[in-house]
């Protein structure tokens, strides 16, 4: 049991954190063995974000400081949250590949709760980079396509 010193402390933490951030992404983490953890916390620490155990009450009354309507108490699970400066498309990757179960989502910016499907599906996704490179591929292949046609009759031509 926390002491009211322990709880301000986490309550005061919690908020920094919350202040720094863009989107949070909440997580079941019963059942997960230490090593899980440590390694996801790792991969979250390369991309610039923070795993923190909060009581759910105690983030609760973080969210009211805040002035936003969000529950926590919701989840029944034992809930970590995700703080990150960067959007959630960002965030939502690397927590999908480690295989603990993501409860839900909340972009700070739009004040947008997203249920755990949605940032599931955003985890789904290819990285930007991977992304802007198959639109360049779908660009540039109609045109190699039209170079290659162009140099066939060229050479019928020479003959």
């Amino acid at each position: 049991m926390l002491t009211k010193k322990q709880k301000t402390e986490q309550i005061e933490e919690g908020q920094n954190l919350f202040k720094k951030s863009h989107s949070l992404v909440f997580i079941d983490f019963s059942g997960i063995s230490v090593e899980n953890i440590n390694a996801l916390r790792k991969v979250l620490r390369e991309v610039g974000a923070k795993l923190k155990v909060v009581k759910k009450r105690l983030m609760r009354i973080i969210f009211e400081k805040h002035g936003i309507d969000f529950n926590p108490e919701q989840f029944e699970s034992q809930l970590g949250t995700i703080f990150a400066d960067k959007n959630i498309s960002e965030i939502a990757g690397p927590v999908y590949k480690s295989k603990i179960k993501i409860l839900g989502g909340y972009d700070l910016l739009a004040k947008d709760f997203m249920d755990a499907e949605k940032v599931e599906f955003i985890g789904k996704l290819p990285s930007k980079e991977v992304l802007l490179g198959q639109l360049v591929g779908m660009f540039a292949a109609p045109i190699k396509m039209f170079m290659r046609v162009l140099s066939e009759k060229s050479k019928m031509v020479e003959k």
